[in-house]
């Protein structure tokens, strides 16, 4: 089979290898990958390394949507011809991850564990949950991160009601997610972007409201639209100072939920919005399995569509790279065809 190796960060380093099909140990399924959905997380490990457990040779990438093949010793969750998704956080079937106040959980695919850029992947079952039955592969391979970010931050931890306002910034995969979501919980939704082509398209996806971040300040536009109010819940996607910003534009005791890192590591902003305004600001780290299985029935029960921007086969993924470089509307996904 062919899967995607790399013997040290960066992106000059990955090579498409030609290795044997792995055999799937006990309490192991045998999975052929169909598609992959990649994240920003995903170039992050390729450029600079996927965290201090990073062993070589190193598989990239950790949502991927396939078929069980084989099944290893004392598997009974799933059966030959079933299909399936991988989890963003293995182990994490609910709850809080593994870790404590002084090591925080970071574990996932295509970091601490090997990736799925491959043809077949052989991981405990546990690491697994049923696809959609109305998405097709590419489609529900942007599930399990992009996907569940979403659905953690405005169901499992929000909960978005009808009525409120929704703020998301850009139109990635999280944000055009956040907006599918929020719509379907009776939720206005503001989506704000610097291309009038992409706040076109969030338009016609069910945006209520587009702002564009380079013609007015973004802020002062909430505050025009929501008459003063401000947003009941802001998904947080820029990070460093941006949250200042955010604090701003949140309402009275409304919700910023803290996720992208695209300027830095290091969040900042005032204190008294904070102190006067008593939001809530919380992180989210994806979600756990029973999140992602929630969020499947949902698809199914709801009739929401990823937004894929382009596929890419398996042997384009420098092209695929290269595109969620440019900042794609929704998802990046590469097939194995």
């Amino acid at each position: 089979m062919k899967r995607w190796e790399m013997d040290a960060p960066g992106r000059a380093r990955l090579r498409l290898n030609t290795v044997a099909i792995p055999e799937p140990g006990p309490g192991e399924v045998l999975v052929k990958v169909a598609a992959v959905s990649l994240n920003y997380r995903d170039k992050q490990a390729i450029e600079s390394g996927g965290g201090p457990a990073m062993k070589f040779p190193f598989t990239p990438a950790s949502d991927l949507a396939g078929v069980v093949t084989g099944l290893g010793a004392g598997v009974t969750r799933f059966a030959v011809g079933d299909k399936v998704l991988s989890t963003f956080s293995p182990g994490r079937l609910d709850g809080p991850g593994h870790g404590s106040a002084r090591v925080a959980p970071y574990v996932m695919l295509g970091g601490t564990h090997p990736g799925v850029l491959a043809e077949f992947v052989a991981f405990p079952a546990d690491w697994f949950v049923r696809a959609p039955d109305t998405l097709d592969a590419a489609e529900a391979s942007t599930l399990p991160c992009a996907g569940l970010t979403a659905w953690t931050a405005l169901v499992e931890y929000g909960p978005v009601r009808p009525g409120q306002t929704v703020l998301v910034q850009g139109t990635g995969g999280v944000a055009l997610f956040g907006l599918q979501l929020a719509r379907a919980q009776g939720a206005d939704v503001i989506v704000i972007s610097g291309s009038d082509e992409k706040l076109a398209r969030a338009k016609a996806l069910g945006a209520t409201h587009v702002i564009h971040r380079e013609r007015e300040d973004w802020v002062e536009a909430v505050y025009r639209l929501t008459a003063d109010r401000g947003v009941d819940h802001i998904l947080e996607l820029v990070g460093g100072a941006h949250l200042g910003r955010s604090l701003e534009a949140v309402a009275l005791h409304g919700r910023i939920s803290v996720i992208g890192v695209f300027e830095g590591f290091t969040v900042t902003g005032s204190s008294i919005p904070l102190l006067l305004k008593e939001p809530t600001i919380r992180g989210i780290n994806v979600g756990h399995r029973r999140g992602l299985e929630e969020l499947v029935r949902a698809v199914d029960r709801l009739g929401l569509k990823p937004v894929i921007d382009t596929r890419y086969p398996l042997a384009d993924l420098p092209a695929a790279l290269e595109h969620l470089d440019r900042g794609p509307f929704g998802k990046v996904v590469v097939e194995s065809r």
